[in-house]
């Protein structure tokens, strides 16, 4: 058999007890957001139980937008029918620019953090399942689906390419000085 940190950081096999704990705690709450994920799409009805996601992903575009200063104008959660499906929220950006956009544009990525957090709460030494733990599988399953960016998010962040480029020059230098 192998030895944990063979395979993984030591880090995390110094802490593989919990992490297993946490994912075991999430599992459910995986599972909930596939089967709402599904629902939604069968019927707009559905689409209220993706409501606390899309409220975390559009405040993670509208407090980075204000940190980067992307000068947020506008704040909707109110679905709107498009062409291909739904448009769930939106965050107006009055100042895009390269430095800004990918931050701006990827800041979902953060939303993330909601039920990793969440689980790293409930999961402490002797924990058990509790009915608190059904009302927060069922607020932090839309953050599943909320923390990857849209279509429209991915083209905003293209505006950042200068910073594919100076990844790239710190990449190379890094490699140059330890050879």
């Amino acid at each position: 058999m192998f030895e944990c940190t063979a395979i993984a950081a030591a880090w995390i096999c110094q802490y593989r007890g919990a992490v297993f704990d946490m994912l075991l705690y999430l599992a459910p709450s995986l599972m909930l957001a596939l089967v709402i994920r599904r629902l939604a799409a069968w019927h707009p009805f559905f689409l209220l139980f993706r409501l606390a996601g899309t409220i975390c992903h559009e405040l993670a575009h509208f407090f980075v937008g204000l940190l980067t200063y992307a000068r947020p104008a506008a704040f909707s959660v109110m679905p709107r029918r498009m062409a291909g499906g739904w448009q769930l929220g939106s965050v107006c950006l009055t100042r895009v620019r390269w430095y800004n956009a990918a931050p701006a544009a990827l800041a979902p990525f953060l939303v993330a953090g909601v039920p990793l957090l969440v689980a790293l709460w409930r999961t402490r030494p002797g924990w058990q399942f509790e009915g608190i733990d059904l009302l927060l599988a069922f607020a932090v399953a839309p953050q599943f689906l909320a923390c990857w960016p849209s279509a429209a998010d991915w083209k905003i962040s293209l505006r950042s390419w200068p910073y594919l480029l100076i990844g790239a020059v710190a990449w190379a230098a890094l490699h140059y000085w330890r050879a």
